[in-house]
């Protein structure tokens, strides 16, 4: 059951703070990436591009975890969920409004014309987060 993020957990994922998401390799091992992250509504969106091992995964099983803190590690935040949308429609824009989020950069300076971006829209389904009172 798809779960809403709290207003600090929401906070983390509005800031430029690094995320970290764990995908299922086929053989049922964990990998994980370090990732720029932003909020659609309640949803975590990332941003890769076709053929990097997270899409390929999250294809196969959609099942993800994200890890999210603050710089020096807190308030952080713990969100195990599963990819509701991958969509190549939008991808090139919202690479580069992450990059104007963490980079300061209007546009993502590491476009490749033989890349193709895809969004990946993930659905929480559980939180759990270490906030201050």
């Amino acid at each position: 059951m798809p779960t809403t993020p709290s207003t600090g957990v929401r906070k983390l994922f509005e800031d430029p703070n690094l995320g970290h998401i764990a995908t299922l390799m086929a053989d049922g091992s964990p990998q994980v990436t370090p990732v720029w992250v932003d909020l659609a509504g309640d949803r975590i969106r990332i941003n890769s591009a076709d053929g990097r091992t997270k899409v390929k995964n999250v294809r196969r099983d959609p099942r993800v975890a994200i890890s999210i803190a603050a710089p020096g590690g807190y308030p952080s935040a713990y969100v195990r969920g599963h990819v509701f949308a991958l969509t190549h429609e939008g991808a090139d824009e919202h690479i580069d409004a992450l990059a104007k989020k963490y980079m300061g950069r209007v546009r993502y300076p590491l476009h490749r014309p033989d890349q193709q971006r895809v969004t990946i829209v993930i659905e929480p389904d559980h939180a759990s987060s270490m906030m201050a009172d």
